[in-house]
């Protein structure tokens, strides 16, 4: 048996076994299977691509989501790595553009599904007081 997906848009696979029996002259037989259910993040794999190739791409799609930040993460630096980690995505910014500490951070990610379908992110985030280190991660 093979299983082939086009794309998926909330994780869900719906199925069903199609089969005739030889001899019978009833119509096909179907059997439901239970509903499976998959991780999308499986299907994700960091992207690399170039700086003019995510502006290319940035200014192609046409939608925009901005998301609010909400984390006990502290660190700008590992609140970055930590999204990228969870994503599955690759900062494509340089280490030397997002080393140090001066109260902000922005960087770009990229993944790509295995579908052929491309993820790119935006991340700016700052410190709500800069100069001290237990203050949040806004942006």
């Amino acid at each position: 048996a093979t299983v082939k997906v086009a794309s998926t848009e909330n994780g869900v696979i719906f199925s069903t076994i199609s089969y005739d029996v030889r001899g019978s002259t009833s119509d096909r037989n179907c059997v439901y299977l239970q509903d499976i259910k998959i991780d999308i993040m499986d299907y994700i794999v960091p992207g690399n691509i170039t700086d003019i190739e995510f502006r290319q791409m940035w200014s192609d799609f046409e939608w925009e989501n901005k998301v609010n930040v909400m984390t006990p993460i502290r660190d700008l630096r590992e609140f970055l790595n930590h999204l990228s980690t969870s994503t599955n995505m690759k900062v494509l910014t340089g280490d030397a553009a997002i080393e140090g500490e001066c109260g902000f951070l922005a960087a770009n990610l990229c993944a790509h599904s295995i579908f052929g379908e491309d993820a790119l992110a935006n991340v700016s985030v700052e410190k709500a007081l800069p100069m001290d280190d237990s203050s949040p991660i806004v942006g």
